[in-house]
């Protein structure tokens, strides 16, 4: 995020602002390996390949954030992309907080930051991610999300728990949020 979009974004009553000592930034692919640490001890996502993460922060850093902390280290990330059939549509893919810095408000912070860039840069409109049941951090994370945004939310189940391989993995329900209003311009 630049610094004029960021100054934009702070007037912005919707955008939760970052804990003092934490800065917004674009991932790079040495994040890689960190964003992987980061996921693997959420104990809460799908553990995704080092490999992919590396990936991820090459490939669709654009549609992802970071919270650096005072020693410019990733405390928590949030992954993204935009659907290609629907290039309004941000998927949030994975969000998670080093365990030292959780309950200060960065994964809402970053979720604010992401969405505000998207919305400015992309044209983004809609938000989806998916959400299992017993994810109840994640559910109120995006429900605070839609509420703060005053923006309407549905839930339907996109992925049953019987399309997954392995035993025991809860079905995946699709949160749809949205639709954001035109991204807000600033004045000249």
């Amino acid at each position: 995020m630049t610094a004029a979009q960021a100054d934009h974004a702070g007037a912005r009553s919707d955008i939760r602002e970052l804990p003092e000592g934490f800065k917004l930034d674009t991932p790079r692919v040495e994040d890689g390996a960190a964003i992987w640490r980061i996921a693997r001890d959420s104990k809460t996502l799908d553990l995704n390949s080092s490999y992919s993460y590396l990936l991820w922060c090459r490939d669709f850093a654009a549609t992802s954030v970071v919270a650096r902390d005072t020693e410019g280290e990733p405390a928590a990330f949030v992954t993204g992309y935009i659907r290609p059939e629907r290039p309004e549509t941000l998927v949030v893919w994975q969000v998670a907080v080093d365990d030292a810095h959780r309950g200060q408000g960065l994964a809402a912070a970053l979720l604010d930051g992401l969405a505000a860039r998207a919305g400015d840069e992309l044209g983004m409109r809609f938000v989806e991610t998916t959400i299992t049941p017993d994810n109840a951090a994640s559910n109120r994370l995006f429900a605070s999300f839609a509420e703060r945004h005053s923006v309407p939310i549905k839930r339907e189940v996109l992925f049953d728990a019987g399309l997954f391989p392995e035993q025991g993995h809860e079905p995946e329900v699709l949160h749809l949020i949205g639709p954001f209003g035109p991204p807000a311009r600033p004045e000249h």
